[in-house]
């Protein structure tokens, strides 16, 4: 005979593992399907980390309207009718399926993309990941009204949905991507999602059937009063800086640090750990733990990160900077799990927390890009979060007398810095002074860290004053901010040939030159930096000028527009430019000449390249010239198989295809060797490093290829350099516009 104490625990656990699995599948689902449709979106937008913020506020948004509706529907309909509306809705959702975006979409070349990419989403996606989000809340409800022994404290279920979440993030980039082509995984999304709503409705039926719901549902209201709204405004803050923390450091190390997609995960990953840890039953002890931490590490990170990165290599900035936000976010959110309310709460709380999610997002996306020329909002964040850490000193000091003294020392600091500034006619020569003396600053913070007034203006403070100090170190003529990133033209000096100082303009996007041009008379038409004469792409034009009198030449990527000055009043050239922005800084004669001086008979097109070059003839180019850059990074989809046939399709038979992959961090050559294997293409690479000390002539990777080996044998037997056979790699699977795997050829 069965013992009804095994049976009743064995239920018990029955109902955890139903429970746990639904919200585990539910989470996983959603975090893959993210980065899968955000993959499927970036060849249309040319790679740019914005098309993934504005993903992210896609998903927040509807994450929003989830849990709203799992709230509307867990207060204010009998559970057999939630039942009945949520399987309903799970059926209509149906109709998505399987996954694909619409046919025969276009972006907008000339405006910002940002509204056309929330409504692509919304017809592709919309329906089922709005089923997906709602389970979060509704599950959670519905767990707490079955009688589990548990069930009147179910948010360590939370921890059981951000875990899927967590491991479908981590394996999208180390598993899924390397191993599944992007259409084969819409397909096994669409059939994890029946297998979801299978065990949604298994739910529902455990619930369905337990006869003594109301014991359950309907305590004691003066158990459960209604949260304040001082405390849900608290809770507002403390889920929203750490959503706009979040897209701020993406940006942020996109921009300053490393164009490289693969690293747009990273903070998301830490965000969701977070979650992870706060609502596990180890959460209330390292919360402690992190409010000890984190003033530690705001010490080298202001220091180093923010007022001397340079000294640092890429990945230790790298690791300061995701340090400090996981302690930020940790912060956040174990105030965020401290103050949890009872279960007759649950959803309002977690509709609070997704609402705040959806500002953050929608400030980072919609405002900061309008009100800020960089990505100020970053640090503005990390201050707000010092803001909000607990008061750890004692209550009785916890008066306004008591917070107007902890703004005295900061307010004085500033105001003070503000007259040196103002009075000192050159501060040129106290750079390194005031350098230091940030740096003390940085570490006076610890003294605070129990004052979070203090600690986090004088953090403020000394942020401001970096940032001043930055633009004294270097001449910015003009910043601008655009959905493909931030670009700048700064002023510089070099040593000329005659050891003479000399002024010169740069073009950034983000922390990577993308040209330069000298202003003295007679250097005006010199193309510099990747596109020198003594360079790859010079010694191209040098070996083919008998040849190429009359060439019809294509060039994706216009940067500074030193490439114009490459051109013949016989031959045809066209430039391919996504960002309209970039033209505007091009030809404004004021801070480049090369379009004014050489490209009086050239055509610009605006808009991606491979939607650019689909619309023009086949065999029209002599030369098609692939210089595609957001920030460091090659856009992947100008780089996969089915590109490459595009090209040479464009190329007349005996054209060539250049190819630019100077990059800090990819191997981009393993990807262009398979294909010229793949595809039969005949390539060389020249890996330049200039001989002499030329002003502005720099180190820079360009590979050729043709259909013909001939047709690369006069360059390769030219003295102009050295042009070497593309090695072969036999460890890479091919890349196509279904498959890219950038791991693969991490350097």
């Amino acid at each position: 005979m069965n013992n009804p104490l095994s049976v009743q625990n064995d239920r018990q656990i029955v109902l955890i593992i139903l429970f746990a699995t639904t919200l585990f599948v539910s989470a996983s689902l959603m975090f893959v399907l993210q980065p899968m449709f955000g993959k499927a979106l970036l060849p249309l937008l040319g790679g740019s980390p914005a098309v993934w913020n504005t993903c992210m506020v896609f998903y927040q948004t509807i994450l929003f309207l989830g849990y709203l509706y799992a709230h509307y529907l867990s207060t204010s309909q009998p559970q057999h009718r939630q039942i009945l509306i949520h399987v309903t809705v799970i059926l209509i959702s149906c109709i998505a399926l399987p996954l694909a975006l619409p046919a025969n979409i276009q972006p907008p070349t000339q405006n910002n993309p940002t509204l056309w990419i929330l409504w692509t989403l919304l017809l592709a996606i919309g329906l089922p990941f709005f089923v997906v989000s709602t389970t979060g809340p509704l599950i959670q409800k519905w767990f707490s009204n079955i009688g589990h022994h548990t069930s009147h404290d179910p948010y360590y279920l939370y921890a059981a949905s951000n875990a899927g979440s967590l491991l479908a993030l981590l394996s999208y980039p180390f598993f899924i991507e390397p191993n599944i082509g992007l259409s084969e995984q819409k397909i096994t999304w669409s059939i994890g999602y029946i297998i979801l709503a299978v065990l949604i409705v298994g739910c529902a039926s455990i619930l369905w059937r337990y006869k003594k719901k109301q014991e359950f549902s309907q305590e004691n209201p003066d158990a459960a009063p209604e949260p304040t709204l001082a405390t849900k405004l608290h809770w507002l803050a403390l889920a929203f800086v750490p959503s706009s923390l979040l897209l701020g450091l993406t940006n942020f190390i996109s921009t300053d640090i490393a164009s490289v997609p693969l690293l747009w995960i990273i903070p998301l990953t830490l965000y969701l750990l977070s979650f992870i840890i706060v609502f596990s039953k180890w959460g209330q002890i390292i919360h402690g733990s992190m409010l000890t931490i984190q003033p530690i590490v705001l010490l080298p990170f202001i220091a180093y990160s923010f007022i001397n990165p340079a000294v640092l290599p890429f990945w230790v900035d790298l690791m300061l900077h995701l340090a400090a936000f996981f302690l930020a976010v940790m912060v956040c959110h174990g105030e965020l799990a401290k103050t949890r309310p009872h279960t007759n709460h649950l959803t309002t709380y977690y509709l609070i927390m997704s609402f705040a999610g959806m500002l953050g997002g929608m400030f980072n996306t919609f405002i900061a890009p309008f009100i800020f020329n960089s990505v100020y909002e970053y640090p503005i964040m990390i201050i707000a979060a010092l803001l909000l850490r607990p008061n750890l000193t004692s209550e009785s000091e916890n008066t306004y007398r008591q917070l107007g003294l902890q703004t005295i020392f900061p307010i004085l600091l500033f105001f003070s810095g503000l007259a040196i500034f103002i009075f000192t006619d050159n501060l040129g020569p106290y750079i390194d002074t005031i350098g230091a003396g940030l740096i003390l600053l940085a570490g006076l913070t610890y003294a605070f860290r129990s004052k979070p007034v203090t600690l986090s203006l004088l953090t403020a403070v000394i942020i401001i004053f970096t940032l001043g100090l930055h633009s004294l170190l270097t001449t910015t003529l003009d910043q601008k901010r655009t959905f493909f990133g931030v670009l700048s033209v700064r002023e510089s000096t070099l040593i000329d040939e005659q050891n003479r100082p000399e002024k010169y303009h740069e073009f950034f996007h983000g922390t990577t030159k993308h040209g330069a041009q000298r202003l003295v008379a007679g250097q005006q038409q010199v193309p510099l930096t990747y596109y020198s004469r003594p360079g790859p792409i010079g010694q191209l034009f040098k070996t083919y000028e008998q040849d190429n009198q009359e060439w019809v030449i294509g060039a994706v990527g216009l940067g500074a527009g030193a490439l114009a000055c490459y051109s013949r009043p016989e031959q045809a050239w066209s430039f391919y430019e996504i960002d309209p922005t970039v033209v505007e800084i091009a030809k404004n004669p004021s801070y480049f000449k090369y379009l004014y001086l050489c490209g009086k008979n050239i055509q610009m097109h605006v808009g991606d390249a491979r939607l650019s070059l689909i619309k023009e003839p086949d065999n029209k180019f002599d030369l098609l010239i692939m210089d595609a850059f957001s920030s460091d990074s090659v856009p992947t989809h100008l780089l996969t198989q089915e590109a490459l046939q595009l090209y040479f399709s464009k190329l007349k038979p005996t054209g060539i295809l250049a190819f630019h992959i100077t990059n800090r961090h990819l191997s981009l050559k393993k990807v262009l060797a398979d294909h010229a294997r793949q595809l039969n293409y005949s390539a060389l690479i020249q890996e330049f490093k200039p001989q002499k000390n030329i002003p502005l002539v720099i180190a820079t990777d360009w590979v050729v290829l043709a259909k013909k080996g001939e047709r690369l044998a006069l360059l390769q037997q030219s003295r102009a350099g050295n042009w070497e056979q593309l090695p072969l790699y036999f460890d890479m699977k091919p890349w196509t516009d279904d498959f890219t795997n950038i791991l693969s050829i991490w350097k």
